[in-house]
């Protein structure tokens, strides 16, 4: 006989906007992020690694504030296993793009993602933004999936990767 598959894991860890104070943990995450899912952010590894930390603190506390980009971290104590952030569109005044988003692989399936996305969405909300964008390499299934369960769907519209030419991403929107 065969048993029924284990229901998810849900864990909660808070979610906040990042303060200055996290710095040196985000500077952690964000070379996690790149060493695990190297096509989803637009630096390498080793382009994360030579920057110095002054400039993680002075972009940590530029986001920590105001409406133009904010992001937002999943903190459990200790190791931050969380991200996504938002900024807003050039050319859509009530679209907030959101972008970097992860979550440690121990993490997945926990709820996490939900969480981290809905922190954006209160935020975007907040600063007169009813709309969120967000884009996807193509063939990245389980991401995809993952929007989805959240509301977003594909909007049809293709766009070249930024730094990889051989791929393409697609958007997906839901309100914010």
């Amino acid at each position: 006989m065969t048993s029924a598959p284990a229901p998810p894991v849900t864990r909660t860890a808070p979610v906040h906007r990042v303060r200055p104070q996290d710095a040196a943990r985000m500077r952690a995450l964000r070379l996690e992020m790149l060493a695990d899912a190297p096509l989803a952010f637009l630096e390498t590894v080793a382009e994360a690694a030579a920057r110095p930390h002054a400039d993680y603190a002075a972009r940590i506390a530029y986001v920590s504030q105001g409406c133009h980009t904010a992001q937002f971290v999943a903190d459990p104590g200790g190791r931050l296993v969380g991200h996504a952030g938002g900024t807003l569109s050039p050319d859509e005044p009530g679209l907030t793009v959101v972008y970097a988003v992860y979550v440690t692989p121990s993490w997945r399936g926990s709820g996490l993602l939900g969480a981290l996305i809905d922190e954006v969405a209160d935020w975007s909300r907040a600063c007169g933004r009813p709309q969120l964008m967000l884009e996807v390499v193509v063939g990245n299934d389980r991401a995809c999936r993952a929007y989805h369960r959240l509301g977003f769907t594909d909007t049809g519209v293709r766009v070249p990767h930024p730094k990889i030419p051989a791929l393409n991403e697609l958007q997906m929107r839901r309100p914010a």
